[in-house]
């Protein structure tokens, strides 16, 4: 069920972009359309203009054409080039040319112009008696050319909208779930306090009492495991504080770790290797009692991930090449490992693959790992049936809050 909720929730966001991307498909179809249709009426307009500019042709008056020419063709709104029957223009407005302005250099910019207004639109012939006497090369108006850029215009509002919804979507999204962690943790710590202070009296009271050899061994491995839920409360009891972080060897902690688990194996009912090989000595700002925790975890994913009764989990550690002074942590086991389409659901809350649990451990290392000791963890490589490998990635100098 938890599995099939992040596949439905990655499904709905796969839906949306796919929305979203027909909508922009019908804005820029839209879009062209009216572009299409103001063209074509733009063309209408000036065919009615060429052909009045034809007919007071005939009357052979320089003066009617003149006043045709600028008087009407010359006030529309579209950048127009009127040239011979050769292609020399003559006149021309709306270009950014000073229609004045009849040089040399500035013919040659304005030649230029007309073969780009040639491959954009085709030019309306202007004939006398079916003798061609020039043409009239014309561009798309203003408001064309606004009414192309809209689809842009609208794109990259919609999308500030969407990046700005998102990034508040997921800053509610992530306090409300801080606000659930550190609250769950304090209490947790706080319920569990209670009775841990209470039991730690009865045991001493009781070893006070007992002579019994063997009864006195019995209480010391009660107050081992009681010592280890302590450890437990303090660690949910700094979730949501300010981590305090000391130089700690890192080999250290991951080994202290390692024999706890060594110790445990055998309850498991599998036979299970836990190979060690450590390539720095470097330490690194540590909250060891949180840190801990984070092994802990991905060791007991690796654990669960082996379903054979045999397996190896390898741990292993090394310095990151990439000029600064970081260091890596791989804990890799051979179990069934993640598929590709749920590698990135492994740290989020709720999500698991076993029967039980709550699909917690992996989200609450990653928070431990990325916002109290400002590292990262993520899956560095995972094959079903080959295993997983889980990187962590810390610096030896603490970097900036």
């Amino acid at each position: 069920m938890k599995i099939n909720f992040y596949r439905l929730k990655g499904r709905f966001k796969s839906l949306l972009f796919g929305l979203a991307i027909l909508l922009i498909a019908f804005l820029f179809f839209y879009n062209y359309k009216i572009v299409h249709e103001l063209r074509a009426e733009s063309r209408q307009v000036l065919l009615f203009y060429a052909n009045l500019y034809a007919s007071a042709a005939s009357a052979e008056s320089s003066s009617s054409l003149n006043f045709i020419f600028d008087e009407i063709i010359l006030r529309t709104n579209f950048p127009i080039i009127l040239t011979d029957s050769e292609k020399n223009p003559n006149a021309w407005k709306g270009i950014g040319v000073d229609p004045d302005d009849h040089s040399a250099r500035t013919l040659r910019n304005v030649k230029d112009m007309i073969r780009v207004m040639e491959r954009e639109a085709e030019p309306i012939s202007l004939t006398y008696d079916e003798i061609p006497i020039g043409y009239l090369f014309y561009g798309d108006s203003k408001l064309i050319k606004r009414l192309q850029l809209l689809p842009y215009i609208g794109i990259a509002v919609v999308s500030l909208f969407v990046l700005v919804g998102f990034v508040g979507f997921s800053s509610i999204q992530h306090g409300e779930q801080q606000f659930i962690w550190v609250g769950m943790s304090k209490e947790t710590a706080h319920q569990i306090g209670t009775p841990l202070s209470s039991i730690m009296g009865w045991i001493e009271l009781l070893k006070s009492r007992l002579k019994d050899d063997r009864a006195l061994d019995t209480l010391k491995e009660m107050e081992k495991d009681v010592a280890r839920l302590h450890k437990i409360t303090a660690r949910f009891s700094q979730i949501g504080s300010k981590a305090a972080l000391t130089d700690t060897k890192v080999n250290n902690v991951l080994a202290d770790v390692v024999d706890y688990f060594n110790r445990r194996l055998p309850q498991w009912g599998k036979k299970v290797a836990i190979e060690e090989d450590y390539r720095t000595d470097r330490s690194v700002p540590l909250n060891r009692e949180l840190f801990e925790w984070v092994v802990e975890n991905l060791l007991k994913n690796s654990l669960d991930a082996i379903t054979e009764n045999t397996g190896t989990i390898w741990i292993s550690t090394g310095n990151v090449e990439n000029g600064r002074s970081d260091i890596f942590i791989d804990i890799r086991d051979d179990g069934k490992g993640v598929d590709a389409a749920n590698k990135k659901n492994v740290f989020k809350p709720g999500y698991s693959t076993k029967k039980r649990g709550w699909g917690l451990g992996l989200s609450l290392a990653k928070r431990i790992v990325e916002d109290y000791h400002r590292g990262k963890l993520f899956v560095k490589e995972s094959k079903v049936g080959a295993g997983t490998t889980m990187r962590i990635i810390l610096s030896s100098k603490q970097r900036g809050t």
